[in-house]
C-alpha cells in the first residue's frame, strides 16, 4: 500500500492533504509539533481505515529534521510522496536587529524543505519511482517581506529540483496557493475582510485540484484560472506595480511590534 509523509499535517491545507490521500487510500505518516492535536489527527484518519504513524517533530529543530530525513530512507518501510508543507507566516522587518523569526522561517520553510526533499529524492529515485510536493505561494512573485523572499525560494527550489529528478522516475510539484481559508491567515494576523471574496479558496479545492496535478505529472500546481490569469499579469507587470500592490496587501496585515 503506497504511504505518504505530510509536514504540517495537523491543520489547514496539511490536514486536507492527509484527509484525501487517506480518502483515497493512502496510508499517511504525520508529522508536526503538537503531540495532542498529532493523535486527534490521526484518530480522524484511522477512522477512515487507514494506518497513520505520528513523527513528533519540530522542523526549527535540525535533529528533529535529521529523524524525518531518516524515516524518508527507510528502505522497509518506503514513503511514495513526500508533501512538504509546514510553514507559518513572517513579519518581521527586513530591517529588524531582531532576527529570530526569520531564522526561524528558514529552518522551517527553506532548510528543512531542502533537506527532507533531498531524502525523499534519494529514496524515490532508487526505487525509480514516487512524488514530492512543495507547498510555495503566489507570495513568492509579490514583495511583502521575508515571506515572499522565502516562498520565493521555495518555487525556484521545487522547479529547480524536478529539472534535477527528470527521467528518473521521481516527479517534484510546487503548489502555489493564494488566499485559502484556514486558520493560518488567523495567525498570521491579515485580516480576510481586507481580501476579495473572489480571491478565497477553500482547502479542499485547493488540494484536489493540486492531488490532479500531481498525478497529471505537472511541475507547477496553481489552482483555478483567476488566479493563472491574475498571476501571469503580476509576472508580466512592471517591478513598479507589484511593488505597490504589494504595499496595499501588506498594509492588511496587524502592525508588527517595533523592534
Amino acid at each position: 500500500m503506497a504511504t505518504a509523509l505530510v509536514t504540517g499535517g495537523t491543520s489547514g491545507i496539511g490536514a486536507e492533504f492527509a484527509r484525501q490521500l487517506a480518502s483515497r487510500g493512502w496510508d499517511i505518516v504525520l508529522v508536526a509539533r503538537d503531540l495532542s492535536r498529532l493523535d486527534s489527527s490521526a484518530a480522524e484518519l484511522r477512522a477512515l481505515g487507514r494506518r497513520v504513524e505520528v513523527l513528533q517533530a519540530d522542523l526549527g529543530d535540525r535533529a528533529d529534521v535529521d529523524r524525518v530525513a531518516a524515516r524518508l530512507e527507510d528502505a522497509s518501510a518506503p514513503v511514495d510522496l513526500l508533501v512538504n508543507n509546514a510553514g507559518f507566516g513572517v513579519h518581521t522587518p527586513l530591517s529588524s536587529t531582531d532576527v529570530a523569526a526569520h531564522d526561524a522561517a528558514f529552518e522551517v520553510m527553506c532548510r528543512a524543505v531542502l533537506v527532507l526533499s533531498g531524502a525523499g529524492a534519494r529514496a524515490m529515485r532508487l526505487r525509480g519511482r514516487g512524488r514530492i510536493v512543495i507547498v510555495s505561494s503566489t507570495a513568492g512573485f509579490m514583495t511583502m517581506g521575508g515571506y515572499s523572499a522565502i516562498k520565493a525560494w521555495a518555487t525556484s527550489f521545487g522547479e529547480s529540483l524536478s529539472v534535477e529528478l527528470k527521467g528518473t522516475g521521481v516527479g517534484v510539484t510546487t503548489l502555489l496557493p493564494g488566499w485559502v481559508r484556514t486558520e493560518f491567515h488567523q495567525r498570521a494576523g491579515i485580516r480576510s475582510s481586507s481580501i476579495p471574496n473572489a480571491l478565497w479558496l477553500s482547502a479542499e479545492h485547493l488540494v484536489t485540484a493540486c492531488l490532479r496535478d500531481v498525478d497529471e505529472g505537472k511541475v507547477v500546481s496553481m489552482p483555478t484560472v483567476r488566479y493563472r490569469v491574475l498571476f501571469w499579469l503580476v509576472r508580466h507587470a512592471p517591478r513598479s506595480a507589484v511593488r505597490a500592490a504589494s504595499g496595499r496587501i501588506s498594509s492588511s496585515r496587524r502592525k508588527p511590534v517595533e523592534q
